[in-house]
């Protein structure tokens, strides 16, 4: 039987998957880890790229505290993010957009790696 996380685990991977994005398990774990029960609140488990206030949030909440970047890169590793993901896709998955972040900033390493358990 499969825990909640690891059903949201494969919901994002999906997303990955259709967008053609090659997923690192233990670095996705992590960042998945990393966001808590947003990652199972359905408003919160998804990013809104269309509003400036969320990007704002995510810049200094997520990419400024966490990821230790600011300026022109912090702008630039969201506009990826949003690239990769599709304009027009409204259901861009706050884990999966945040994995690409931190991926394009070659933060691996602030995410701690965990083993997972074999099934």
């Amino acid at each position: 039987m499969s825990t909640k996380f690891e059903n949201a685990v494969e919901s994002c991977k999906k997303q990955m998957k259709k967008h053609k994005i090659k997923c690192d398990d233990n670095f996705f774990h992590g960042v998945a880890k990393s966001l808590g029960p947003s990652l199972y609140n359905k408003d919160a488990s998804l990013v809104a790229a269309s509003d400036k206030k969320e990007l704002e949030t995510i810049k200094k909440n997520f990419i400024a505290k966490k990821l230790k970047v600011t300026g022109p890169k912090a702008d630039s590793a969201i506009q990826y993010a949003v690239l990769k993901l599709g304009h027009s896709n409204r259901f861009k998955q706050r884990a999966v957009f945040y994995y690409l972040i931190a991926q394009k900033l070659g933060k691996q390493s602030a995410f701690k790696a965990t083993k997972r358990k074999a099934a």
